[in-house]
Formats: C-alpha cells, structure tokens, sequence
C-alpha cells in the first residue's frame, strides 16, 4: 500500500535573518499535513528536476498545459514571466496571481524525501500566500503538505518541505490567499535520501498521456481515458458575457471549477458552465460553507445565505457539490452564492438530484459531460408558497431551471467528436413544489430552451451541427 508521510516546511536561508520574507503560517483546520522524518543526508534528484521554467513560454494567465524541462505542468491563473519585475533565478520563472496554481501533469516516482521551492513577491506587490498540495494515486486527490507559506519582499527565498513519501508523488502549487498580490515561483527541486535516484515524471508508472492536466481515470490497460479538465466554455459563452462591471447583467465569472454569467439585478446567474469527467471526482467531502463571491465588483450588492432565511426555497446549486469532489477546495467553490437560485425544494432534491446522479452515472461508465444550466422567468412555489423575489426584492425567484448535457465518450478533441458521437440531454423544469420526481418528463429541445431565454448554448459548434442537433429532443436511457 503507497503511504505518504506529510511534512513541516522550514524556511532555507542563505544566512540567518531577523525578519526571513518566507515564513510558516499557522496551520488552518484541515487535513493534517505529513508527519516529520529526519531528512539527513539527501541527495538532489537525478533527471530533469530541478524545474526552473526556463523551458516555458505561457505568457498568459488563461488555464493551459506548458512542456516545461521536468515535463508537462498545468497553469490556473498563472503563467511564465520574464520581465524585470518577476524576481528569478535564471531568465523566466512562474508568476501567479488571484488563487492561481501550477499542478504537475505527472508523477514524480517513488522515494522522494525532500521538496524546495522558491518564492518571492512580484515586482514590489503585497504579501502571498501559498500552499503545496501532493497525490500519491495520479492526480485524482490532493492533500496538503505541510504549513502555509507566507511570502513577502522581491528576494526569492527557498522553503524545504521534509519528510518522504514510498510512492510516486505529485505536486500542486496553490496561491491561496485573495488578495491583489502576484507570486513568483521558481526552482522546484526533489530530492531523495542519500543513494537514491528519482528520475523525471516519465518514468512514472502512472504519468499522465502528454498535454493532459490529470491522469488517466481508469487502469493502464484501459482504452479510454480521461485526458483533462477540459474548458468548461467548450460549448461558447451563450450570452456574450463580459467581465466589465458595467455589464452587471451579464457579468462574466471564471473559476477553476466553473464559469458563470451573473444577473447582478436579479442577484442569481443566467447560466452556469462546466464540465464533468472522472478526473473531477474525488472523496472530498461536502463543505457547507454557503457565502458571498468576493470575487463580484465592489459596487454589486452581495447575495448572502440569509437572503433565502425562511423563504421556502433552497439555495439551490448549479454546479453541485458532488460534481466537484476532487479535493476540498473544489467542493467548497460551489457554495459560492453566485452558484445559487431559490429552488422549490422538492425540485432541487427530487427531480434536480436524480438528474445530477443521473449524469454522475454516465460519467462513472466511462463518459464526459458539458453541462449548461440556468433559469429563467419570475415566480416560483416553494414549500411555503408562491413568491417572486426574496431579500427585499434583491434576489429573483425563477419559474423554470433547465439544464442542457452534452454526453460524450471519454476521450479528447471534443467539438470536433460532438457532432457524430454526442448525445444532446435539454431539460426544462417548473420551478414548483408540486414538479414530478421524473426529469424524464421535462425533456425538450435546445432550441426550445434558446427560444425562451435568448440564449445561443452551443455557439462554437459549426452552424449546420447547430441547426440538426438543437431541434432533437432527447429519446435516451434515463437510468
């Protein structure tokens, strides 16, 4: 059985410093990180490590794949800088900045017992924090690996984390705190005890296909396999949305777990986009930490738990909670409030719950799915009655939530597999307590939905594709 010993990061220093700019934070509930072992007489790792990203040429912050020296990493929020202001060893390091990560597409093999990274503040910004995560099972789960780190100043300093894993490992990168302040990362090197030889994430028994951001779902064997977290607007944007604040109606949100267009006047979102395949499910367990996104303009007003106290509505998810059980930070994203609609209860955990297992389902057999949903319309019946709004008017009550799937086999170049492999999933529900259980009952066209919202769902599919596919409505299993 793999076993991973989690580990204390003590700050390296070149010579010793009254006020280090890296320093350890205190440790928040969680996941304990592993216990500490001696870490005497290491030896850097033979192959590619250490990864100073000077092979890298990312120079946006957009989620992509970069081939860097070690192999292939994933950037979230990050890219490879090189200006004066990215302090660096060499001429590029990583910068990241919002929650930004930079994840290893591949396994480091057995017997690594140390890790250093070096970090500082970009240009002459705020203090970050930042955490490293590590799986020893592909990618599919991630812990977190000793203390918070806490960077200040332009002066890269490098943080050991000790201790020692007896399988293959990979590593996350997390910038975790939500401040304004850019990271630079550099020179990630491993290390083993002394004699021991570690290559580079090829030689990995369990390395990810090349260009992928997580592992293979199923065995080695296996002929499918899911090969990233995909985009989740494969599909398009439906609405046009725009990340101006000025367009509050159709403001534009993108998480690592989903992206959303958010209806600051109904303070509910148009419609919510992500994909889901195995590589997006986990044993994390469900947080419950509904709250405001303090990632809305300042100027928007903030839809909390307590504006649907007592309605007679459920906050409702989008994206749910189990579609995002990776690892705890996942799950807890989709309790943001911008994720949420006053749903009639029995229509959120009768009829929408079957549904999102339905689709979990179909996942667990070896499929991927683009998923769409939204609402429209005003006026709903919950538990306690008819209502239109909730929170003094702030927040709008819907009369219809719809869902589109698009299903597909698991595999990759997926618009170009949609028109002969997809099967086509709309549909659209009466936001009422007294809705059936079966969603197979509410099943209509895509077009049906587009006629009733304004909405174009599968806009980067070629026109003529469009046209066949929307007007179907879907005659399929529904269990």
């Amino acid at each position: 059985m793999i076993r991973l010993f989690f580990i204390l990061p003590v700050a390296l220093l070149a010579c010793s410093q009254p006020q280090p700019e890296t320093t350890r934070t205190d440790v928040p509930e969680g996941p304990p990180a592993i216990a500490v072992q001696s870490a005497a007489s290491l030896a850097q790792v033979a192959g590619r490590f250490p990864e100073t990203f000077e092979a890298g040429s990312k120079g946006a912050y957009s989620p992509a794949d970069e081939t860097l020296g070690t192999g292939s990493w994933h950037f979230e929020d990050a890219l490879i800088g090189s200006s004066d202001q990215d302090h660096k060893n060499g001429q590029h390091a990583a910068r990241l900045r919002g929650q930004g990560r930079l994840r290893m597409n591949f396994d480091a093999p057995a017997g690594v017992r140390s890790i250093r990274i070096s970090a500082a503040s970009y240009g002459s910004d705020a203090t970050s924090t930042w955490e490293l995560w590590g799986s020893i099972d592909g990618g599919r789960t991630f812990r977190r690996i000793g203390r918070p780190v806490r960077t200040q100043g332009p002066r890269l300093v490098a943080t050991a984390f000790e201790g020692g894993t007896t399988g293959p490992l990979r590593l996350e990168i997390r910038k975790t705190d939500t401040g304004s302040g850019r990271l630079n990362i550099d020179d990630v090197t491993l290390a083993t005890a002394a004699g021991g030889v570690v290559g580079s994430g090829a030689e990995a028994d369990t390395q990810a296909p090349t260009g992928t951001s997580l592992p293979p779902a199923t065995t080695r064997q296996a002929t499918a396999v899911v090969t990233s977290r995909d985009d989740h607007m494969t599909l398009g944007n439906p609405s046009g949305a725009s990340t101006s604040p000025a367009n509050a109606n159709n403001y534009l949100l993108s998480k690592p777990q989903f992206v959303l267009s958010y209806h600051a006047g109904r303070g509910i979102p148009n419609w919510v986009s992500w994909h889901l395949n195995r590589a997006w499910r986990g044993s994390a367990p469900r947080q419950d930490d509904f709250r405001p996104d303090p990632a809305l303009p300042r100027q928007f007003y903030q839809v909390t738990p307590r504006s649907y106290s007592s309605s007679g509505f459920d906050k409702g998810h989008n994206c749910p909670s189990a579609d995002r059980t990776t690892d705890l930070d996942d799950n807890s994203a989709t309790f943001l409030m911008t994720n949420m609609i006053p749903q009639a209860p029995n229509n959120n955990q009768r009829t929408w719950s079957s549904l999102e297992e339905y689709g979990r389902a179909l996942v667990e057999r070896g499929q991927e799915v683009y998923v769409i949903m939204g609402s429209y319309g005003k006026g709903g019946t919950g538990s306690k009655g008819f209502a239109t709004t909730l929170d003094g008017g702030r927040v709008t009550v819907p009369s219809r939530v719809w869902k589109v799937l698009v299903i597909l086999p698991e595999g990759s170049d997926d618009l170009r597999r949609i028109p002969a492999q997809a099967r086509i999933l709309a549909v659209d529900t009466p936001n009422d307590n007294a809705v059936s259980p079966d969603w197979s009952q509410y099943r209509v066209s895509v077009d049906a939905i587009e006629n009733a919202t304004g909405l174009d769902l599968l806009s980067k599919l070629p026109v003529d594709v469009q046209a066949r596919l929307e007007a179907q409505v879907d005659q399929g299993p529904t269990r």
